[in-house]
Order: C-alpha cells, then sequence, then structure tokens
C-alpha cells in the first residue's frame, strides 16, 4: 500500500485568523476530498519571529527548517498570500529565499492571492507565477484570487468563489493525477531495486 500524497499550503498571512490561511484550507480540503492527502499548513505570520531577520538558512532554528523541507517534500503544494502594495509580501518572498532551486521542479503548485479589491486579481499571473517558473515548478492552470468581501467570518461565502476554487481544483486533477502515477512508479522502482 503506498502512502497519502504530501499536500502542503503555505500562507503568508501574517496574522491569525488569516484569510490568506483560510483560503489556503479551503483549496487543500478540497484536493484531499479527490485523493488521499496527508495535510500540513505553514502559516508564515507563526513563524516570522524565527527567521525574518535570517541571512542564510544555515543561521535558521530547527521548527522553521522542519517547515522548509516540508515544502520541499511535498508532493503538491497550495500557495496563498495577501497582496501587499500590487505583490506577495515581503514575508513570503523571504521564506521562499530559504528553499532550494532544485526542490520545486515539476512539483504542481496551485496559485492564491487575497486582497481589499479585485484590482489586484492579476497579482497572481504577474508576481506568484514568474516566481514559481523561476523554482521551474508546474503552476497549475487556474489561481484563485479572494478579495475581504469574499469573506464571512473568515471562511468563503461567495458563490462565485467556492466554485471558481472547485474548477481550480478541478483542472488541477490531471496534473496531480500524473504527479501521483510517477511518484508512486518511482517508489516501485527503489522497491524492487
Amino acid at each position: 500500500m503506498t502512502r497519502p500524497l504530501r499536500l502542503v499550503g503555505v500562507s503568508g498571512g501574517l496574522q491569525r485568523p488569516s484569510k490568506a490561511a483560510a483560503l489556503t484550507e479551503h483549496l487543500m480540503d478540497l484536493i484531499a476530498d479527490a485523493f488521499p492527502c496527508e495535510q500540513r499548513l505553514v502559516e508564515l505570520g507563526q513563524l516570522a519571529p524565527q527567521f525574518a531577520g535570517a541571512s542564510w538558512r544555515t543561521h535558521l532554528p530547527e521548527t522553521v527548517e522542519r517547515e522548509l523541507l516540508a515544502v520541499e517534500q511535498a508532493d503538491i503544494l497550495v500557495v496563498a498570500t495577501p497582496v501587499y502594495r500590487g505583490s506577495y509580501t515581503g514575508l513570503f518572498k523571504h521564506f521562499f529565499d530559504f528553499i532550494d532551486q532544485d526542490a520545486l521542479i515539476d512539483k504542481p503548485v496551485l496559485l492564491a492571492a487575497t486582497g481589499g479589491s479585485e484590482r489586484h486579481a492579476l497579482m497572481i499571473d504577474h508576481q506568484l507565477r514568474p516566481l514559481f517558473s523561476f523554482f521551474q515548478a508546474r503552476t497549475l492552470p487556474l489561481g484563485v484570487y479572494a478579495t475581504d468581501k469574499d469573506f464571512f467570518d473568515y471562511r468563503l461565502q461567495d458563490e462565485a468563489l467556492i466554485e471558481r476554487a472547485a474548477l481550480a481544483v478541478q483542472r488541477a486533477m490531471p496534473l496531480v493525477e500524473l504527479t501521483r502515477h510517477a511518484r508512486f512508479a518511482t517508489a516501485g522502482e527503489v522497491v524492487a531495486a
């Protein structure tokens, strides 16, 4: 029997509760409904005091190193960040600066963002997609952008957004399935050896 997929979400939200974390968890739950997954949420706002001032990965405490390894070893990533001055937060970028540049090659990544208004919706394609292209990750076809009005009590309430989130995950499933089969094939080769 093979293990479940490692599904890791990274929320760039700086506070708790966080709309970015709520959106990340919603998307992770949709993926977990389709495939057996081990879910892990990395909340950068909670980790910030431990890595915000670090210049080198070797200077990071073990708690941050564990979260970096979880991201690097994930089978699927869901990343969400609040929009801050037209882009992802500096803390979000700083965390990913510590990720090994080859660790995300061909990894499926579902991109998401939250912001105060619709005018920042293209941030997913203009900021997040290029960042993960650098890592040679497989950014999934549809990103999910949510505004403050899409939430009530840190839960998605807007039906159009809920449908877009479901469509984004549905469109991602073929790539996730390929990833799953590739991982199982590799595990089978290791066992056979």
